[in-house]
């Protein structure tokens, strides 16, 4: 079976994150140096579908889950700190829940353990209008996409996943086909009887509505030594927009 590919910082306690949906590794590669300085061995790691880690047609959050388990079993880590972001965050939840003894802290990034509705059709729709095979420049890549999506930093987000896959060949890293195919598992929720009783911090952006007042009994029900905190002038990419307020969130409850 395929391991996960990831880029490991630093030495200390293991504290794995997991990018959310149509992301990878580098998302997080600023955050995780500054991890890695203050005494942790970060593992950045590129989720199925995702990034340079393999590529598959079945894509759910229990296979995603034991994924997970398998790159802890290949690189011998018995416990470790898991961090992750939107659907990073329910990867992380539902491998909280299932192996709760490999887990020492849970820190879950603007994501509830409830049910979301597909709401990513026009970015995924963008995505295929760019028809990689036919462009020649990521210029001509960003102008297709300003159709569909007029926000510079989420097409800035998304366009870094494309790369020269030949000479002259552009395309993107993470699996189109099978993303656009299983959009739904996106928005799944955890187990119904699923616990974890570890420590758990809920960080959700002030901006954001992924995470709601309504959604501290769902959050304590499936994690009930769970806290949530609220970081200022952040929507859902609550680290990359006020990184900052989320390293001094973090780092703390990592360490306590």
């Amino acid at each position: 079976m395929e391991v996960l590919h990831s880029n490991i910082i630093g030495a200390g306690e293991p504290l794995l994150i997991l990018h959310g949906f149509l992301g990878m590794l580098d998302n997080w590669k600023t955050l995780g140096k500054q991890y890695g300085e203050e005494g942790f061995e970060v593992h950045l790691i590129d989720q199925r579908n995702h990034g340079k880690s393999f590529h598959a047609t079945t894509f759910n959050y229990d296979v995603m889950a034991e994924d997970l388990n398998r790159y802890m079993e290949h690189h011998n880590l018995s416990s470790a700190i898991l961090l992750g972001h939107s659907m990073g965050g329910k990867v992380a939840m539902q491998f909280a829940c299932t192996h709760p003894e490999k887990v020492k802290k849970l820190l879950v990034a603007d994501i509830a353990p409830k049910y979301y509705p597909p709401h990513h059709q026009e970015i995924l729709s963008g995505l295929k209008a760019i028809k990689v095979r036919e462009i020649s420049s990521r210029q001509e890549a960003n102008d297709r996409l300003t159709r569909y999506i007029t926000q510079p930093g989420v097409r800035q987000f998304l366009l870094k996943n494309l790369y020269w896959a030949e000479k002259g060949v552009l395309d993107f890293r993470f699996n189109l086909e099978v993303l656009s195919e299983r959009m739904e598992e996106i928005g799944t929720n955890i187990g119904a009887t699923d616990s974890y009783e570890g420590p758990t911090l809920f960080l959700r952006g002030d901006k954001s509505d992924y995470i709601t007042d309504d959604d501290t009994r769902a959050i304590q029900k499936h994690f009930p030594r769970a806290s949530v905190e609220t970081i200022s002038n952040a929507g859902h990419w609550l680290h990359a927009e006020n990184p900052k307020e989320f390293l001094a969130k973090s780092i703390p409850f990592f360490k306590e």
